[in-house]
């Protein structure tokens, strides 16, 4: 038995109105499949053409080790250059992502490659983020810091995707002050016995390829799996609903403040504790035994 997860809706292509109605209102998942094709991205990008206009660029790497004390919020854990990245991806699994990544400030360039579609959101223009990684590398399950809406485009391979809305957190053991779940939990293949809560969380999957779109609504969490190397490319608009935004300004200047705070004081023993009690709480919400 896995996790009850229903597959996300797809549609081909998509108005702006059909969206708002649909999937922004109600705030719905879904796969659009060719959305893209007009874009010069849509036949050019790929892991060679970025090796080929950022190879000399060096780029932050992550994996995925637990959370330390020691790490700064988002602090890679190595660098590399694109070109040695794109070999190593080519050449073997390797749990090395690389994680918001620029590129409007790194290669100018690829600006010209797509444009910022009109969904009827504004979407933040400065913002454009790559995520690559390699073959079986994941993220953690995590919801963004300001719960914005997302667009995710998928270039190259396959990627898995699960998601949950923030109604499901009492049963996915969310770390408290944090913005992830237990990272000992293998979403893709979990062990309901270490963790029973998770069998009462509904979420959503889908498996995106390139040129597919994802829309995430306001604060889903959500966990990617490269099912084959490949990349994407974020875009994002601001939380709409007041509760959301009031979250993100939370977030942003309070939780994030107190979290590095107490990094400083308590050091481990402050992500241990944090650890510990997202199995206090979750059991505690779910009547389930400690």
């Amino acid at each position: 038995m896995g996790l009850n997860l229903s597959q996300i809706e797809r549609v081909e292509t998509i108005t702006k109105e059909d969206f708002i109605k649909n999937y922004f209102k109600p705030q719905k998942p879904v796969v659009i499949e060719r959305f893209i094709e007009d874009w010069p991205a849509y036949s050019k990008w790929s892991l060679d053409y970025m090796k080929e206009i950022a190879g000399d660029k060096t780029v932050p790497l992550y994996d995925d080790r637990p959370v330390d004390y020691k790490d700064g919020f988002n602090e890679p854990h190595a660098t590399m250059k694109m070109s040695e990245y794109v070999d190593l991806l080519r050449r073997e699994p390797t749990k090395f992502r690389i994680f918001l990544w620029n590129i409007l400030k790194e290669v100018p360039q690829l600006q010209k490659d797509f444009k910022f579609p009109d969904f009827g959101l504004s979407l933040m223009k400065g913002l454009p983020m790559l995520f690559f990684g390699g073959r079986d590398s994941y993220t953690f399950m995590h919801y963004d810091i300001d719960l914005a809406n997302i667009f995710h485009f998928h270039f190259e391979g396959k990627k898995k995707c699960i998601l949950f809305d923030q109604k499901q957190n009492k049963y996915l053991y969310k770390i408290p002050h944090s913005l992830i779940t237990r990272e000992d939990i293998d979403f893709n293949d979990p062990d309901f016995d270490k963790w029973p809560a998770l069998k009462n969380a509904k979420g959503y999957v889908a498996e995106l390829e390139h040129g597919n779109v994802l829309y995430m609504p306001e604060g889903y969490w959500h966990y990617m799996r490269y099912v084959t190397p490949g990349f994407s490319m974020s875009l994002r608009a601001i939380a709409r609903n007041p509760k959301n935004l009031g979250k993100a300004v939370y977030n942003v200047f309070i939780m994030r403040t107190i979290d590095n705070v107490m990094r400083r004081i308590k050091g481990q023993k402050w992500i241990d504790w944090k650890n510990e009690q997202a199995i206090i709480k979750t059991n505690k919400a779910n009547n389930i035994a400690s």
